[in-house]
């Protein structure tokens, strides 16, 4: 039986749980195939080999990979240099990595492109994501349409493609959807486990880490109420299908 291994990024035990089930549940996965790692609580293991897993998937996280060292806690700074540390055998190896947010700052900074607060930062909510000539092409958006929604809530953004990286989804605030190194390392700045409940989890839970006013929570889980994002969940199904 094939495993996946998951790299799960929040101290907030609450959210690092939900987020747990959520991707469980959108990629049809139980627990026995999934090797869950909490970077803010434990080391990566000396002998961790990605290859030796189905595939890897980083889950997002407050931290942000273009803040100055010095305004890292030793938690961000350690939860980076982890997932830093297994990319090169990842890209090198062209092995199967699905990043969620904070996974595509971690991808496009190891491959050298700008991530920054300068542009492209978008607000809590759902952000409409069209697919570009590369996207449309994709194996794995084959069974989503053309325009979806999905759920976002970033600082930082990637600033332009990596190098020999392929484009393939786009919204009008955020160019930088969804890319793919090689044929099988992808990485979305949104949320494709996350659903209106999950979102609402995290609006309470983050609501004062700078992502919007404070007051405006109220407003902001029933907009995420309100929306209709469900198609961003057969990203992770398809992963976990074809490489599982």
């Amino acid at each position: 039986m094939s495993r996946f291994l998951l790299l799960q990024l929040r101290p907030e035990t609450e959210a690092s749980d939900d987020e747990y089930r959520a991707i469980l549940d959108k990629g049809g996965l139980d627990e026995a195939r999934v090797h869950r790692i909490r970077l803010d609580r434990e080391d990566l293991p000396a002998n961790l080999d990605p290859a030796d897993y189905a595939g890897t998937i980083v889950g997002g996280g407050p931290g942000c990979v273009s803040d100055p060292p010095a305004a890292k806690s030793p938690v961000e700074a350690r939860i980076e240099t982890a997932c830093l540390s297994l990319m090169p055998a990842i890209t090198g190896g062209d092995l199967p990595f699905m990043g969620c947010c904070y996974g595509i700052g971690i991808l496009a900074h190891h491959l050298g492109a700008e991530v920054s607060k300068a542009r492209y930062g978008e607000p809590v909510g759902p952000s409409t994501c069209h697919k570009t000539a590369e996207g449309a092409q994709d194996p794995l958006l084959s069974d989503l349409p053309d325009r979806f929604d999905a759920f976002v809530g970033h600082k930082e953004a990637v600033q332009h493609l990596p190098r020999g990286a392929a484009h393939l989804l786009a919204s009008a605030p955020c160019p930088f959807q969804m890319i793919r190194h090689g044929r099988n390392v992808y990485a979305t700045q949104f949320h494709p486990e996350a659903d209106a409940a999950g979102f609402e989890t995290r609006i309470r839970i983050y609501r004062n880490r700078g992502y919007f006013p404070p007051e405006t929570a109220d407003d902001l889980i029933e907009m995420c109420r309100a929306a209709d994002v469900t198609w961003p969940e057969r990203l992770l199904e398809g992963f976990v299908r074809r490489y599982g």
